[in-house]
């Protein structure tokens, strides 16, 4: 997919792109091959507002400079030769090898969302990325344009495997149901009741526990399971495709409890896929949570740590306090309308 490099004649030497993470609501990992090719999944999300950031600078230096600040690497090399997929900041070497730009430059990423935590932020942070390096090469995309790229980017190029939620999310922002039947992705925007969201943001607490143990191994292995007919894989992934479709006529119905309900059953479902899916943190924290009053909850994204998000009472203080006491880092929940930007 990858084109010749651009030259930049009276083009600004500085581009920025931020994109927003996401909670899966329901449906998450229906959309990851092969099931979503077979099958068809469906998921439903909202995007939040710790968004991944790119700057990317051209010139200075005569070099090539990488930069992620929260994972606290940074590398050069002397031209695009050296961008050498090796596991050192591979996502922004496949950007700059899919979307290259003329000459030196400086790219650097950071995310307001803690690595590992389960939100999507890989997916925003490939969006963020092909909307800045698409600007500097003064190439106008669509948002699904940029959200089928991003992916393109961490699949194939990267070699990362994965489903096609967290781009499209980081994308286009809002509340999203979500189809897919490889190659094809339906968007179909949600909106929510304006007093529901806000007291569905008040009331939604989300607990950071740990980096996420889910690699692509793990996620090799459990469609691996579905591919060899296991009756518990297939089962579950069928099932929370089914509960993603309740869950999207339980946000527009408005029903704050039927959410809850929907979030539990869907991690219930989840953690039938793969024996590490929940951890001993993450089970003290459903278990602080349901005695503060919790309605329902799941894992964020794929599990095996990162965070968790739970729907309590109102107010949440209670949930908030018990949350930390467990030992959970508690970030903010604001529901973001828009998705990717680059100036």
């Amino acid at each position: 997919m990858a084109d010749r490099a651009v030259r930049r004649r009276d083009l600004p030497k500085e581009f920025h792109a931020t994109a927003p993470v996401r909670l899966d609501f329901a449906g998450g990992w229906t959309d990851v091959p092969p099931f979503s090719a077979r099958e068809g999944g469906i998921v439903v999300n909202a995007a939040i507002d710790l968004p991944a950031r790119v700057e990317l600078k051209l010139g200075g230096g005569g070099r090539i400079r990488l930069v992620s600040e929260d994972l606290g690497q940074e590398l050069e090399c002397a031209d695009s030769g050296g961008l050498v997929l090796d596991g050192r900041l591979d996502l922004l070497k496949a950007g700059l090898r899919m979307l290259p730009v003329q000459g030196a430059c400086t790219l650097t990423t950071r995310c307001d969302a803690p690595p590992g935590s389960g939100l999507g932020s890989s997916g925003a942070m490939d969006v963020a990325l092909v909307a800045a390096l698409s600007l500097a090469r003064a190439e106008r995309r669509t948002g699904r344009e940029i959200a089928e790229q991003a992916w393109y980017l961490e699949t194939v190029e990267a070699k990362i495997p994965g489903g096609k939620q967290d781009q499209f999310a980081a994308a286009l922002g809002g509340f999203q149901r979500l189809t897919f039947r490889d190659p094809d992705v339906g968007v179909e925007p949600m909106t929510l009741d304006p007093a529901f969201a806000a007291a569905l943001e008040r009331r939604t607490v989300l607990c950071y526990t740990g980096r996420s143990r889910v690699s692509g191994a793990t996620i090799a292995r459990v469609m691996a399971a579905y591919e060899r007919g296991d009756a518990g894989v297939t089962g579950a992934l069928r099932a929370m495709k089914e509960v993603a479709a309740a869950m999207a006529e339980a946000l527009r119905a408005g029903d704050v409890a039927r959410v809850a309900t929907l979030l539990s059953e869907n991690w219930r479902h989840q953690q039938q896929l793969d024996p590490g899916m929940s951890t001993p943190e993450m089970a003290g924290l459903e278990a602080a949570m349901r005695a503060a009053g919790a309605l329902g909850g799941k894992a964020a994204g794929a599990g095996a740590g990162g965070s968790m998000f739970f729907v309590t009472q109102d107010p949440s203080q209670p949930a908030v306090a018990a949350a930390r006491a467990a030992g959970a880092t508690v970030l903010p929940v604001r529901w973001a309308g828009e998705g990717v930007r680059a100036w």
